[in-house]
């Protein structure tokens, strides 16, 4: 064995006989770990639960801990140049404060080496910082800040007074000029020329105070002015400085491929829609390990990556759970690294909708109610045409308007309205949009719910790191509401109905698993939970009022889970 891969390539304790050696490497981005994969992710479970050579806190034994930091950690299966088969094992980002430990591969640059350029540049970006707080925080500058932000709030207040007294004045001197001509007996051309003298003497005024505080300001502006141009030449220079260090660092991520080729992360961005990388690209577990694999000479068999310790409070991440790699960070570097190895096809092309049929539940001459199955589209993808929309369009061409009237998850099953005239698509979207349309959804959780009903409160932004997943965000998410009720316990598993107030996109989804939320997900959640055969969530129920007829509708299909 090289000596070089000794410390990262790992035999395994088990047998592999009678265990199929993977044909095709899994798509990364959707797949479940083959037999492989999964001994050789179990092996590292069984390693990070005894291992003492190092400390990190991942809230396992501490749930909800603020300290406790989960990790996502990832096995690739080799064969190496004598043909046996083993597997590397790695990290994403940092572990326990380091790049580095025994046991896991190296990250591609190390940017803590410390006789690295990173830790250099670092630290004189630090030391502008140092100076521009020193300025900053200097009692002459913070006061003379103070007081120019005291001369602002003066100036603001008296002119906005003189103002109003202004525009008081002038409204009585309209009402006089109104007046004039019902008293004959007055000079009204005297009475006019003092009522323009008063207008110009108070114009006159309000431009002498304006001019008055301007002065004032610009007399504390002038003392500042050395210490804000220092200030902004020193950010200017930070600036300039951090841009060469982002191309350093740039030219030294270089990834590569199995046919041999190399590629620095900025040419692998250049093409994507920020045509920058985005932030911490590259440190996940999978570049990582295709890299020392080429790097050594293995051969990638399948990949396998799991969540270990306590879920972020943002994402929704469960211990020991695999997922697949994010699309946002990975999916253009891995799209270079898996060129010349044969990857399984993107499961995503092929159009589940394929063999299905759409079951219309209610149909007049204004609209239709259809019973849309689960793994079909609503509307056409950016691959796949065949949707609820294109099969509409074939069953109802002289329909009018877009037919679709509100969509569901490709996954999610139920209740779609289908409009059938452009009068009647407006008027149901108007329902919609001012909430008057009510719509049930019937759920099969993991897991025991110990409260008979409630809501939930959990405001949601997309994960523009990993479309389509959505993140619990408090700062930037939109609101988002559920209410929910048990309606049957049975075999660890609650069944719910969900009545959203809001749509927004994955909120069932995410409101059922999220640990703020109900913690238990939709059982085949592929997103958000484990893998099964469908996702178990269908649209049960909806109630508006017949935008023709003006009745109340409610109609129901039952899951058939």
């Amino acid at each position: 064995m090289d000596p070089t891969i000794s410390t990262c390539y790992n035999e395994f304790n088990s047998p592999l006989e009678g265990i199929p050696i993977d044909e095709k490497f899994v798509y990364p981005f959707y797949y479940s770990p083959t037999q492989l994969g999964l001994l050789a992710a179990e092996e590292l479970k069984e390693f990070l639960a005894q291992q003492k050579d190092w400390e990190h806190d991942f809230g396992i034994d501490t749930p909800n801990n603020e300290l406790g930091t989960g990790k996502m950690f990832g096995v690739l299966v080799v064969k190496n140049k004598e043909g046996k088969i083993g597997y590397l094992s790695a990290f994403s980002g940092k572990l326990a404060g380091k790049n580095q430990h025994p046991h896991f591969v190296p990250p591609v640059y190390d940017m803590l080496e410390e006789d690295g350029f990173f830790l250099k540049e670092i630290e004189q970006l630090n030391e502008f910082n140092r100076k521009i707080k020193l300025i900053e925080t200097n009692t002459i500058y913070v006061s003379l800040i103070e007081q120019r932000t005291q001369v602002s709030i003066e100036a603001n207040e008296a002119l906005t007074t003189i103002k109003d007294k202004i525009s008081i004045a002038k409204a009585a001197r309209k009402t006089i000029r109104q007046n004039l001509s019902k008293d004959e007996g007055l000079d009204h051309d005297s009475i006019l020329t003092s009522l323009r003298k008063e207008s110009i003497s108070e114009q006159s005024y309000y431009k002498n105070q304006r001019g008055y505080w301007k002065l004032q300001l610009e007399k504390i502006e002038i003392e500042i002015a050395p210490m804000s141009n220092e200030i902004n030449s020193l950010k200017m220079e930070r600036k300039n400085q951090s841009s060469e260090l982002q191309q350093q660092l740039f030219d030294n991520y270089i990834f590569l491929n199995n046919l041999g080729q190399q590629k620095n992360i900025g040419e692998i961005f250049s093409d994507t829609y920020t045509q920058k990388p985005p932030a911490a690209a590259g440190e996940c577990a999978a570049p990582k390990l295709l890299q020392y694999a080429y790097m050594h000479e293995l051969q990638p068999i399948t990949i396998a990556e799991f969540w270990w310790g306590q879920s972020p409070k943002s994402e929704i991440r469960v211990h020991g759970q695999y997922y697949p790699a994010c699309r946002g960070k990975c999916g253009p570097i891995l799209a270079h690294m898996l060129n010349g190895v044969d990857v399984a096809e993107n499961p995503m092309l092929k159009n589940p909708a394929e063999g299905k049929s759409i079951e219309i539940i209610y149909q007049d001459d204004y609209l239709v109610v259809i019973n849309k199955p689960a793994e079909f589209l609503a509307v056409p993808g950016i691959h796949i045409k065949d949707s609820v929309a294109e099969r509409m369009k074939l069953q109802f061409p002289n329909a009018t308007g877009p037919l679709v009237v509100h969509r569901l998850d490709m996954s999610t099953s139920g209740l779609m309205l289908i409009a059938l005239t452009s009068e009647v698509y407006i008027d149901l979207q108007k329902q919609f949009i001012d909430r008057k349309i009510h719509k049930e959804y019937e759920a099969l959780l993991e897991g025991t719910l110990s409260q008979d009903k409630g809501e939930i409160r959990l405001p949601l932004r997309l994960d523009i790191d990993d479309r389509p997943r959505q993140l619990v965000c408090f700062k930037h998410g939109k609101s988002a509401l559920t209410h929910w009720e048990v309606i049957e316990r049975k075999d660890g598993r609650t069944r719910v109905i969900f009545k959203p107030i809001t749509g927004r996109t994955h909120q069932l989804r995410v409101h059922a698993a999220h640990t703020l939320g109900l913690n238990a997900p939709i059982v085949g959640d592929d997103l958000y939970g484990k893998m099964e055969n469908r996702l178990h969530l269908h649209a049960a129920r909806i109630i508006f009022q017949h935008p023709i007829l003006k009745e109340r509708m409610d109609i129901k299909v039952k899951a058939t889970f």
